[in-house]
């Protein structure tokens, strides 16, 4: 019998996803069995190889439409949770981690912009390697069994570099951004064609058997449409217009775009949408944007949201009728390089995100948000199958009941008070409501979680210092004495001119983004009888600057540094100078720190300076701004790649074991070993000034550890309750905005990596150390009337505490424990009042050298009748080894 007497007909049109193809396969694989009964064991053999082949090679296109009520993919509506991971803002071993993580935190769809300036160098020149392999990142999400909201934009703002805009374009004769402005419309169809035939040509749309389940054209353009006046609305119905024709099978999406035309939906971004409405009644109510937290910019605050209040957003959305919510950032990430925008955005971009920016669970906001995500599930199919009945409970409290033809019953209730508590009375039953908080009950009856209780552990992460050490192959290697090597630039004009003009020229518009820095340079006489010289006072520098930060130097010596800030790029400043009798060279280093990343004609802010005048002469100011002036583009080490492989030889390094301190414009080389363990990676520059890093030629990023100022208010606590905005639960005042740098491990080799660092104003190198992100220890709270519950197949009614240790770690010691009254935070807990004295000993029976467990507040466990008028909590510490 030859193997084609055993046809097997496979069909792959109209079967499910590979999320849902479990019955198709199974009903393929009888099939075979069936028709091949007769062949022998070998034929059949082969035969299931082959199948198995085709599956395990093979994804079955599936249909993707809408209406009114939610996305409809093969038939079945979809209630979906969805994350934002950028894959340029993590490296390629991360992502499998990220998305897996995303995926155990209910996460069922994974977002992301795609990164115009990231991928085109040049026009039609294209690159997708390292930490730019959309593909691969796409085909891991895909392998994780979830599905893709490819933002294409190719606008993305997103405190990313120019928006994400090549900044090339800009330069190219007649370009008006984000206009009715031919350039820029033909380099964006270009790009974003270039982009959906990539992913068609790897068929990664849905509509091809792939995650794909939306593409997004433009990005946040209705706010702005106005202010481009004739040239706005036909350009965002061009976008729209010129996405359709892509033909991509999946729906477009347009966020904020009030006037996005069938078949595109529009979208809401903010940090409540419950309100929001589409267009059309035709649309679902989509949330492509709810921020977790915020941004920070060097010199300010660290911004943070709390989790009850995310969790209240979100349920109300949903409340409210919503069917698809993606959280902006789940994983912020790191801007490497120069990739970060604003200006003053940080290098870190972790967003106070449910996964930090080390890759690890923020605890207890992924884990709170993860039983959120479980209890809305729950009511998937009373959600999306029914029309809401909505009772008002008092003036700020209503439910929502979705109650299908079946009995499937699902309600919401929420106390929108931002201040009391409240008890009401639904269908009979009592239910106590804290302020600003959404009960969810998936069978009308029972509370399965509120938003305002939060019972998921939290972690106490800590950066533990490892001091440098030094990486040499000899037997003799000397563990004590860490060798540098350094490299001090010359202030001013390295090499030849690049030109001489008089006045100032853009700063953005010479330099095109290719480095941060650009020298102007000039000379300035002073008369040997100037009488600041006999009596021995300063002249004084005032200058003035459209942004964004500057050195100035005299004579080769660092006279002042000045900066915008994160809200305002101009400054000016007024400062004491050395000049000596005769000629005096005035250098001064302007730099960027990131280009604007939103706003109407954004591409048209510049920096650089405006004017320079020196007060203090005897015949008056004089005024430097009309003097000629020679520029120079960048550093000498940054034109000779000393950072690189290939370029570490371009300069003459001095070594020494004592590099020197508070040199400015000096570059740091020293070859060290990997530290130990496998936790996440961060430099601690808190000793630097300001500067640039690389380890083995990949770029760390921007470092500063610029102060927040004191005088602004800082939060040890966060009131949850009420409309939260960016400045509301900020921490960090007077202290560096951000002193760890995150380097990825697989950056590291185990030994013989390159570590450069390019210092501007001057720092202690020695002091540079490595910190590995550890999760020493995790804590718990939890009431005895907390909401518990598993999935499948029962409500759960007994409240528990859940601990668990990260991977290769268990629990060594339980740090405290009280049930009764007990008060304060992780880290801080203290006894009340009331307090079971058994309690550590009842915790450690359960836990103590275990990964993970689990305490029952019940009554074997613990004594309930001592205070028996009183709410009952357990909190516990323990220290995970």
């Amino acid at each position: 019998m030859t193997h084609s007497d055993c046809k097997i007909d496979v069909q792959c049109n109209n079967t499910h996803h590979s999320l849902e193809s479990g019955r198709e396969e199974k009903e393929h694989w009888r099939l075979a069995m069936k028709l091949c009964s007769v062949a022998s064991l070998a034929t059949l053999l082969f035969s299931l190889l082959l199948l198995s082949l085709f599956f395990a090679f093979s994804s079955a296109a599936y249909n993707v439409t809408y209406d009114r009520r939610s996305l409809i993919i093969d038939g079945q509506r979809k209630l979906l949770i969805s994350a934002s991971i950028h894959y340029p803002r993590s490296v390629p071993a991360m992502w499998p981690g990220l998305v897996q993580t995303a995926k155990e935190g209910g996460i069922d769809v994974i977002e992301t912009y795609v990164f115009w300036n990231g991928h085109e160098l040049s026009p039609g020149k294209f690159y997708f390697g390292g930490r730019y392999d959309l593909v691969k990142f796409v085909k891991i999400v895909q392998k994780a069994g979830m599905y893709l909201i490819l933002r294409i934009g190719p606008f993305v703002a997103g405190e990313w570099n120019f928006g994400g805009v090549p900044v090339w374009l800009h330069y190219v004769p007649g370009t008006v951004f984000r206009t009715n402005n031919e350039p820029f419309k033909n380099y964006m169809q270009k790009f974003m064609t270039f982009i959906v035939n990539l992913m068609k040509q790897e068929k990664l749309f849905a509509s091809q058997g792939g995650p794909i389940i939306m593409a997004q054209v433009e990005n946040e353009y209705g706010d702005t449409e106005s202010i481009y006046g004739d040239g706005g609305k036909p350009y965002a119905m061009w976008a729209a217009k010129m996405a359709l024709s892509q033909n991509i099978g999946v729906p477009w999406i347009m966020c904020q775009q009030y006037d996005a035309p069938d078949p595109v939906i529009n979208t809401c971004n903010s940090f409540y949408c419950d309100q929001f409405n589409p267009n059309s009644l035709n649309k679902p109510k989509m949330w492509t944007e709810n921020w977790p937290g915020w941004f920070k910019t060097f010199g300010a605050r660290d911004p943070h949201r709390p989790p009850e209040d995310i969790a209240y957003s979100v349920a109300r959305f949903f409340q409210k009728g919503g069917s698809l919510q993606n959280y902006y950032m789940y994983h912020g990430g790191t801007n490497f390089g120069r990739t970060s925008g604003g200006p003053f955005i940080t290098t870190s971009y972790d967003y106070d995100a449910p996964i930090d920016e080390y890759g690890l669970a923020r605890l207890p906001k992924w884990g709170h948000l993860k039983e959120l995500h479980n209890a809305i599930k729950l009511c998937e199919h009373a959600l999306l199958n029914s029309e809401p009945t909505l009772l008002s409970l008092g003036p700020l409290q209503e439910v929502d009941i979705y109650e299908d033809t079946s009995g499937a019953c699902s309600a919401f209730i929420a106390n929108m008070d931002d201040k009391n508590d409240k008890i009401i009375e639904f269908r009979n039953v009592s239910y106590q409501l804290p302020a600003w908080s959404v009960s969810i009950l998936p069978d009308c009856k029972k509370v399965v979680f509120n938003t305002a209780k939060v019972g998921s552990q939290t972690s106490i992460a800590e950066m533990v210092p490892e001091k440098l050490q030094p990486s040499v192959t000899s037997p003799a290697k000397d563990l004590k004495s860490l060798k540098w090597e350094v490299f001090v630039e010359k202030a001013g004009i390295w090499g030849e001119a690049d030109f001489v003009r008089n006045g100032f020229v853009d700063h953005i518009n010479t330099t095109k983004d290719t480095t941060d820095y650009l020298w102007y340079t000039t000379s300035v006489q002073v008369d040997e009888n100037e009488e600041f010289l006999r009596k021995g006072s300063q002249p004084m520098l005032l200058v003035e600057s459209k942004g964004h930060a500057l050195h100035a130097f005299v004579n080769q010596k660092l006279q002042v540094s000045a900066s915008g800030n994160g809200t305002v790029s101009p400054f000016k400043f007024r400062s004491p100078i050395s000049l000596k009798a005769g000629k005096n060279e005035i250098a001064l280093l302007s730099m960027t720190v990131g280009l604007q990343n939103a706003g109407p004609y954004y591409e048209w802010v510049g920096a650089g300076l405006t004017s320079v005048k020196i007060e203090g002469f005897s015949n008056g100011i004089k005024d430097l701004s009309t003097y000629t002036w020679t520029y120079k583009t960048g550093l000498q080490g940054e034109h000779l790649s000393i950072y690189k492989a290939d370029g570490l030889n371009n300069v003459n390094w001095v070594s020494t074991s004592e590099p020197p301190e508070k040199q400015p414009l000096a570059w740091y080389k020293a070859v060290v070993d990997a530290p130990p363990g496998d936790e996440p990676i961060g430099l601690d520059m808190i000793h630097m000034g300001k500067g640039l890093a690389w380890l083995n030629g990949e770029e760390v990023g921007r470092y500063w550890p610029r102060k927040a100022s004191t005088h602004e208010a800082c939060v040890d606590k966060c009131d949850y309750r009420g409309k939260f905005s960016p400045n509301k639960c900020s921490t960090g005042c007077g202290e560096p905005t951000q002193r760890w740098y995150h380097v990825p491990r697989s950056w590291f080799k185990p030994s013989g990596n390159i570590l450069v660092i390019f210092e501007e104003i001057g720092g202690d190198p020695t002091q540079i150390r490595f910190s590995r992100r550890k999760i020493k220890g995790v804590c718990a709270l939890v009431s005895e009337d907390h909401p518990s519950f598993e999935l499948e197949p029962r409500l759960e009614d007994k409240a528990t505490v859940t601990l668990k240790c990260p991977r290769n770690s268990r629990i060594s010691s339980v740090k405290f424990a009280s049930f009764g009254t007990p008060t304060g935070m992780c880290g801080s807990y203290t006894k009340g009042d009331c307090h079971d004295p058994d309690s550590t000993s009842v915790v450690e029976k359960v836990c103590l050298n275990k990964k993970e467990c689990a305490v029952e507040l019940t009554e074997q466990n613990f004594n309930k009748g001592s205070c028996s008028s009183t709410e009952k909590k357990l909190a516990v510490e323990v220290v995970c080894g």
